[in-house]
């Protein structure tokens, strides 16, 4: 409590240091994000919501990042394509049934376009590498094009890609045909059909005109000028930096007693702040924290396993398994469920699994796992794999120190402080009315 006092002092005494004595970090400020064109966030907007993108025109990338549900999708693991509706309301299409659960947790979107971020997707398989031409490292490699303006411009190329996602069953339609043939990039391509079907509408047309002037000179529209207008639109919608804990930071806002408490714990004791560090709560490195791994795991079509190696698919390093990335916990309460694999639906338990991991699997409680309904796919095989999951555990960087109640009460608190009022209301600029492509807009 001497503690606690010694803040409260200082903060309303107007001499709180932040970042030095606290070791707090750093209030987020306008220099830590991009300046967005107006205009190319209203295209980027638009290109977010319309199903266009997708193969069989019928998913957007809001469909599983919805500001309903913390600009994630409310769900463990998403159905894709052969999905219907929104959220925990999805259900798979009977007419054209989804062959597997998206393999993990649909991330949330709040303050990726923060300059901080250098390594996106739970493990890490598009980072910043300034050695390559293109300033990033991806899965994609040699086929990798320039044109990507960020980290999280090139994000975007992925989920239109995968048959599960976006892109639809091979044979389906063109783009899923095209990654069927492992044809990507250049004429004929996936992102050259998808780029080819945004110019063929004329309100896009003038959008991108208006935006970028070498299309304006006659420039044709890539697929990266896509990218880079949905990575505008992601950066303006979702930034965060207006929660009770950026005004604490900023001097001009009192958290409350039980978020000071959480907060003395959440840096202290129980060591939360070792890896959820600096202005946006996370190391943006890898560690393995013994998750819960439930859903079809990652692994490629002719691959019988359904486990999730984590940062070593990525590294093919042995040290690396069952390593993830540290999340931002940015407006945490709201983006529910938990892990990767999102096999956790309370942040509280979620909490006590983190300190626990090995008490955790022992305890799980399947009953509430929030998954839609998938006929034939099997959810708990890991689970039931007393070797999967012992190789799981034994690459828990640490040993189990269970929370008490009140002290899981404390942190929960405290992260509750961490919600925006932006993000409460869903985002800065909301769901448009309409599309240039004419196609429903998930709401």
């Amino acid at each position: 409590m001497r503690y606690l006092s010694f803040l409260s002092v200082f903060f309303l005494s107007g001499q709180f240091s932040v970042g030095m004595a606290s070791g707090l970090p750093a209030p987020l400020a306008d220099k830590d994000f991009p300046a967005v064109d107006m205009g190319e966030v209203e295209l980027g907007r638009h290109l977010f919501w319309d199903p266009i993108l997708s193969g069989n025109r019928n998913i957007s990338c809001g469909t599983c990042h919805h500001p309903r549900h913390g600009s994630g999708d409310g769900v463990a693991l998403s159905l894709g394509e052969g999905g219907i509706g929104i959220g925990p309301e999805r259900v798979a299409d009977p007419d054209n049934l989804p062959e597997q659960h998206i393999p993990r947790n649909a991330p949330a979107l709040w303050n990726l376009g923060a300059k901080q971020w250098t390594v996106l997707f739970h493990d890490g398989r598009i980072e910043v590498d300034e050695t390559r031409a293109g300033g990033l490292r991806t899965p994609l490699e040699d086929e990798m094009v320039t044109g990507f303006r960020d980290l999280l411009s090139a994000q975007t190329m992925f989920p239109v890609l995968s048959q599960d996602e976006m892109a639809g069953q091979y044979g389906e339609n063109d783009v899923s045909r095209a990654v069927r043939l492992g044809v990507l990039t250049g004429q004929g391509g996936a992102w050259d059909v998808i780029a080819d079907r945004v110019a063929a509408i004329d309100a896009y047309q003038e959008q991108f005109k208006a935006v970028y002037p070498e299309i304006a000179a006659g420039q044709p529209i890539h697929f990266t000028d896509i990218s880079n207008a949905i990575s505008a639109f992601v950066a303006f919608e979702f930034r965060s930096d207006d929660s009770v804990f950026d005004g604490y930071l900023r001097r001009d806002e009192a958290l409350s007693r039980g978020a000071e408490e959480g907060m003395a714990l959440f840096y202290g004791e129980a060591g939360c702040g070792n890896c959820h560090s600096g202005a946006l709560l996370t190391d943006f490195d890898f560690h393995a924290m013994g998750d819960l791994q439930i859903g079809p795991g990652k692994g490629a079509r002719f691959e019988n396993h359904k486990r999730d190696a984590g940062r070593a698919r990525v590294t093919n390093e042995d040290a690396d398994l069952y390593q993830f990335r540290t999340p931002s916990l940015r407006n945490v309460v709201l983006n529910a469920p938990y892990g990767h694999a999102g096999a956790i639906d309370d942040l509280a338990a979620y909490l006590q699994h983190h300190s626990a991991p090995r008490a955790g699997w022992a305890s799980f409680e399947r009953d509430r796992v929030n998954l839609p309904d998938l006929v034939g796919t099997p959810i708990f095989a890991i689970a039931d794999d007393p070797q999967e999951v012992s190789a799981i555990l034994a690459a828990v960087e640490f040993e189990d120190a269970p929370l008490s109640d009140a002290q899981i009460a404390s942190l929960v608190t405290f992260l509750e402080s961490l919600t925006g009022e932006t993000a409460q209301a869903g985002g800065r600029l909301g769901i448009p009315a309409e599309v240039p492509s004419g196609l429903p807009v998930d709401r």
